[in-house]
């Protein structure tokens, strides 16, 4: 999917100054990215909002004063134009599930890499979900059966039954590989597939996928 051309204003929030400092540098040299703000809590998050109004907020969910469930929730209530990502600790499943629910359109763990801050940052501005690459199964089949459904989701109608296999098979971590022996396929027809599911999905990555699939009935994984 295309990056937009279009100038993103980002605010950050965390309480921690050392990551901070290294996200805004991080994405310093990125193009049509613009940091126009920062907060180091939720209070202050809110307070530079609705004066800065920018495209994307990303914040940490761990946060004195106010955090970011609260944070997420006041944005999403007074400036709903506003998308937001949540920054996250490994063991903050069920925190990052608060956020969601309260209006948060993905999420990154704390560790990702630049290429993907930047991905998760365009999509959030065309208003697509975003799903950190490093999520655990537990939480993937906690975001498809939880309330958490602000985006426009297609019907399962829309997938061909060879689509669907092809689902299945990522959906069990299955590669392009072996899917396509176990469907006499190249591996390359099974990429174009693949490329195609994501395009359909409107997901960036095989989590969004997982999630997407397990929401529309598509698979059912073992609990």
């Amino acid at each position: 999917m295309a990056q937009t051309n279009i100038p993103i204003s980002v605010a950050i929030a965390d309480d921690h100054e050392i990551f901070r400092d290294g996200l805004r540098l991080m994405l310093a040299k990125s193009e049509n990215i613009h940091i126009v703000g920062e907060a180091h809590n939720g209070k202050e998050l809110v307070g530079i909002i609705d004066q800065l109004k920018p495209d994307v907020v990303i914040t940490d969910i761990k946060m004195p004063m106010m955090d970011g469930v609260e944070a997420t929730r006041y944005i999403k209530e007074k400036h709903p134009q506003i998308e937001v990502i949540a920054l996250s600790m490994f063991d903050d499943e069920e925190l990052i599930l608060e956020m969601l629910e309260a209006g948060a359109i993905g999420y990154l763990l704390k560790n990702a890499d630049k290429t993907e801050v930047i991905e998760a940052i365009h999509m959030a501005f065309k208003n697509q979900p975003y799903y950190c690459k490093q999520t655990s199964g537990k939480l993937a089949k906690l975001i498809a059966f939880s309330r958490h459904n602000n985006q426009k989701k297609q019907k399962e109608a829309e997938f061909s039954e060879r689509e669907k296999d092809i689902i299945r098979l990522i959906c069990q971590e299955y590669t392009n590989k072996e899917i396509g022996e176990k469907l006499f396929l190249s591996a390359r027809t099974v990429e174009g597939y693949r490329m195609k599911i994501l395009e359909k999905m409107e997901v960036k990555n095989i989590v969004g996928i997982v999630i997407e699939a397990i929401r529309l009935g598509i698979y059912v994984p073992e609990m």
